[in-house]
């Protein structure tokens, strides 16, 4: 196959794993399939230093590369991002790569660069959670949506922060050469596959408040363990080995919310997982995750996100179609 060059952006107080991550994941799908040829460039070549410290090498200046030879062009995050996109030479070669690139992608903060380019206009773009406000405030053109870890809007993939930008190289990987290599590009790097863009940011596990005591762990660890099953507050207290009421009032205080309302939310993020990842029957999900019924699995959709969870489904069940 043709190889795709993919061209990393970095400057002064980027990020490093909004490289690593993603370049890694390129690095290894090329080696499987011989399809890639990574480059990093920054705005003069040599040692650029990262917001951790570490120093990289870029080969490349911005003059060294024709941005019309560029298939993806991906633009690293990072503290320095703020400096980065008022330098007027960088944002004018992103605007040209990403004028001509097949597919123009940012991770974390990068997409600050790429709005600054005049990238984004009208897209439906998402970051690290901790700069949605600043997005909003400072790009009223562009679609702000900070719940999932990646979308794609067309030609423009964006992803929240570090950890993000190797989902949203593997769903790349997907996109150009099929699931069965970006499955085994999970594989030989131990990574998950595959989080679906859809997960959002703040998901119950990665984002609620940590249990403080043992009792509440078991509870918790319970409940993550098999969302569907029997999670009344009597089940739960055996859990703990507290009374109903006692453990009422401690999960409460430990996580600030009620333990019914948290099995809710977990419930919700296994559906939604399970949504985009399969073809199996509402009806179906709604009793392997503990609704008992598509009607009450509808309702809780609605509660929490707004949709119908076949609408859901119809929005996000791929990594091809977060549009």
């Amino acid at each position: 196959m043709e190889q795709r060059r993919i061209v990393f952006v970095i400057f002064e107080g980027f990020q490093p794993l909004d490289l690593f991550g993603p370049y890694e994941v390129f690095q290894h799908a090329h080696q499987l399939t011989d399809g890639y040829s990574c480059r990093i460039t920054a705005p003069q070549p040599g040692p650029v230093r990262s917001a951790s410290g570490l120093s990289v090498h870029a080969p490349y200046g911005m003059a060294d590369l024709n941005p019309a030879d560029i298939d993806t062009l991906v633009v690293a995050g990072g503290g320095g991002v703020d400096q980065a996109r008022h330098d007027p030479a960088l944002t004018r070669w992103i605007a040209a790569a990403g004028a001509s690139a097949r597919r123009v992608t940012s991770v974390c903060s990068g997409v600050f660069l790429l709005a600054a380019a005049g990238l984004l206009r009208g897209r439906r773009v998402t970051t690290h959670w901790a700069r949605e406000q600043q997005l909003i405030r400072e790009h009223p053109e562009v679609v702000v949506d900070c719940d999932p870890i990646f979308l794609r809007d067309g030609r423009v993939w964006t992803s929240a922060g570090v950890t993000a930008g190797m989902d949203l190289a593997l769903a790349l990987v997907e996109d150009d050469v099929g699931r069965e290599v970006a499955h085994a590009t999970a594989q030989e790097m131990v990574l998950f596959l595959r989080r679906p863009g859809t997960q959002s940011q703040f998901s119950v596990p990665l984002w609620s408040t940590q249990p403080a005591t043992d009792p509440i762990h078991a509870v918790v660890s319970a409940i993550h363990a098999d969302p569907g099953a029997r999670h009344g507050i009597t089940e739960l207290a055996s859990h703990a080995g507290l009374s109903p009421r006692h453990l009422q009032r401690r999960f409460t205080a430990e996580l600030g919310i009620p333990p019914a309302a948290y099995v809710e939310g977990v419930r919700i993020e296994a559906a939604k997982r399970a949504l985009a990842e399969g073809d199996h029957p509402v009806e179906t999900l709604a009793r392997r995750y503990g609704f008992g019924t598509a009607e009450t699995l509808r309702r809780a959709f609605h509660r929490h996100l707004g949709v119908a969870p076949s609408d859901y489904r119809d929005r996000f069940r791929s990594t091809r179609e977060h549009v």
